[in-house]
Order: C-alpha cells, then sequence, then structure tokens
C-alpha cells in the first residue's frame, strides 16, 4: 500500500526521521515538515540515505513555507528533495491511499 510518511521533529534531536527512514517502502512519500525539514539539508548524515531512498522508488520532499520559516534555502537541500507548498501537501495527501505521521 502507498503511503506518505509526514516527519516533524529535527533529526539532530529526535529519531522520528531516522525510524521513519527504517521504514518506508519504495512506491511511497516522506514529507519533510516543520523543523523536519532540517533533515533534508545536503551534507548532513541524512543526504546520503536519501539519495539512496530515491534512487530506490521512494518520493522524498519538503515544505516550502517551513523552509523558509527557518531560512532554509530550497538550494541547500539535497538534490533528490523536492519542494512543495502547501496545495502540493495537499496533493501529496489525496495522492497516497493512508499518511503516517512520525512524531
Amino acid at each position: 500500500m502507498s503511503t506518505l510518511h509526514t516527519v516533524n521533529r529535527s533529526p539532530f534531536e529526535h529519531g522520528a526521521l531516522e525510524g521513519c527512514l527504517a521504514r518506508v517502502r519504495p512506491g511511497s512519500a516522506v514529507l519533510l515538515i516543520e523543523d523536519g525539514v532540517l533533515g533534508a539539508l545536503d551534507g548532513s548524515r541524512f543526504a546520503s540515505r536519501l539519495g539512496a531512498l530515491a534512487a530506490a522508488g521512494v518520493e522524498l520532499f519538503a515544505l516550502g513555507p517551513d523552509l523558509a520559516a527557518r531560512g532554509v534555502e530550497p538550494a541547500r537541500l539535497a538534490p533528490c528533495v523536492g519542494v512543495v507548498d502547501y496545495a502540493g501537501f495537499v496533493d501529496l495527501a489525496c495522492r497516497f491511499a493512508r499518511t503516517v505521521t512520525w512524531t
């Protein structure tokens, strides 16, 4: 079953992103929101893992307004991570059969 996984906690303070990345499967997506967007930074300890998941068929996104609220330019993200706005978040939620929130 295709699943949208959302992660809202900083991966540098909490294990939500680690847990999510260990369980996400090809055909699903991960959307980083709130402080979770920090896990998408290029050069972070998560960047290579995100790249491997993207190559395996996992879609990866960060919420643009949350990046902006934290002063993170989209150019600083790992290349495999796309940026969506709120309408894109809604589109993702509608496209996937279920949503799992990692907090």
